[in-house]
């Protein structure tokens, strides 16, 4: 089960508005070892499409490195859906290289960028695998 604020998931959320049409995407960090997601760090989408995102190379080196200096791990990594539900696509899956993540999805496909209802949800993807867990928000 993920358990993270509704501050965070606001942030998300907004975040995605933001950037629609195009996917939106980013990491929300937390102390290493731990699943407490805390920090959140939006990240640019380097593909710039609506129906696939794609962390920034530089970028990505540039958040690791920083997680490694803050003993910190990847807890979510979120992305948004602009036109289909909040579930993971099969380039989803064959991205998925955090094993203990949680992949979040909002989609924005109701709404777009406008206030009003989204749809989020969150997966473990492991080998392949997606499994959906509950979403406490405290």
């Amino acid at each position: 089960m993920l358990s993270i604020s509704q501050v965070l998931i606001d942030q998300m959320v907004a975040h995605s508005r933001k950037d629609h049409p195009d996917e939106a995407c980013g990491v929300i960090a937390g102390p290493a070892g731990s699943d407490t997601p805390t920090r959140y760090i939006p990240m640019v989408n380097a593909a710039r499409s609506p129906t696939f995102y794609e962390f920034d190379s530089a970028d990505l080196l540039k958040l690791y490195r920083e997680l490694d200096t803050n003993d910190e791990d990847p807890v979510v990594i979120y992305h948004s859906h602009t036109a289909t539900e909040a579930y993971p696509s099969r380039t989803d899956v064959a991205y998925a290289s955090e094993p203990f993540a949680h992949y979040v999805l909002i989609s924005t496909r109701e709404t777009g960028n406008q206030d009003g209802p989204y749809e989020i949800r969150s997966y473990r993807i492991v080998d392949g695998e997606i499994t959906e867990e509950e979403i406490s928000i405290n």
